[in-house]
């Protein structure tokens, strides 16, 4: 029985370091590495113009934006997409899951380092968390602030059970390597599905997207760490929005079941002076890529209220 018990931990971990082999061959870095208070930071920067920060959402990596938004919005801004500390190719910042102050804090200097010292911050789902946290707590780095479907408010109920186990001090390490031993891209790849509902995930998405990459250790951990802390940490930056000074603009779905809408944007418009929202009726959890247009023109509305120059009105073609 004993043997029996060790063969299956020595194999399991033989094929979580193969998982993790295949996803570090097929997904590799797109981008370049910064070293931020000795972590590196994995950033891809593309285009010329007003600097542009895109900040994914959980579970997420450069390639949530890399797969087209990016590359529209790089016909007249400088974009510059991180993965957040912990994940994609970002190294994690600690072992107690980043903050998204800290995750903030260490954004907002690799972008410094690159010659973005006051970037547009854009940030989707749980990135819109972290570009929340820029602006309060590094109000002189950026000149705007968009988010999409951002979570930005507390929230009634338990974290979910996937989130518990893999958080807990001593289950999480013992559970996490069997689900990058056994878990297939597929079934990943089906979650992410379930994230665009009511829409579907654009053509070549999940190809593109490297669920492989979110199935490696350190990454479930992470993120695992940071969604189990999110709550409290939001509960207290939200005092916080007032203080907001830069143009705020903001697009969420009526439809999205994620992060809902009433819960979380309809209260920061009020909450954060002169921001403005745009609802998407319809629209789920991922208005970057079913609805890019209006994405970009919130981008635009952002840009202009914050008094930058874009080269061409007319360069990105909606």
């Amino acid at each position: 029985m004993g043997i029996s018990v060790a063969s299956f931990v020595a194999l399991t971990l033989w094929k979580a370091s193969r998982h993790e082999a295949r996803a570090a061959r097929d997904y590799p870095p797109e981008g370049q590495f910064l070293s931020v208070d000795g972590h590196r930071i994995h950033a891809v920067v593309l285009g010329h113009g007003p600097d542009l920060v895109l900040i994914h959402g959980a579970s997420g990596n450069t390639r949530d934006y890399t797969h087209d938004l990016a590359h529209q919005l790089a016909r007249r801004y400088r974009v510059i997409v991180f993965d957040r500390p912990g994940l994609g190719w970002s190294d994690r910042i600690n072992r107690t899951g980043a903050t998204i102050r800290q995750q903030a804090e260490t954004l907002a200097r690799a972008a410094a380092q690159l010659g973005a010292e006051k970037p547009i911050v854009v940030g989707q789902s749980y990135g819109g968390a972290v570009a929340l946290a820029w602006a309060v707590h590094c109000p002189r780095n950026l000149s705007a602030l968009v988010l999409l479907a951002a979570a930005s408010q507390t929230w009634d109920g338990p974290l979910p059970t996937y989130y518990q186990v893999l958080s807990h001090r001593w289950i999480g390490p013992v559970a996490i390597p069997f689900l990058t031993a056994w878990v297939h891209d597929e079934r990943v790849e089906r979650e992410l599905d379930s994230v665009f509902t009511p829409q579907l995930p654009p053509a070549g998405y999940n190809d593109h997207i490297g669920a492989a990459l979110t199935l490696r250790r350190p990454a479930l951990r992470a993120n695992a760490l940071q969604r189990a802390n999110l709550n409290e940490e939001i509960r207290a930056l939200r005092p916080l929005y007032p203080g907001i000074a830069v143009p705020v603009e903001m697009l969420h779905g009526s439809a999205d079941m994620i992060v809902g809408l009433p819960v979380h944007s309809e209260p920061l418009a009020r909450q954060i002076p002169g921001a403005h929202l745009t609802v998407l009726p319809g629209i789920g959890h991922m208005p970057q890529h079913v609805c890019k247009p209006q994405v970009i023109a919130a981008i635009d509305r952002a840009a202009s209220r914050a008094g930058l120059n874009l080269a061409s009105r007319n360069a990105i073609l909606h």
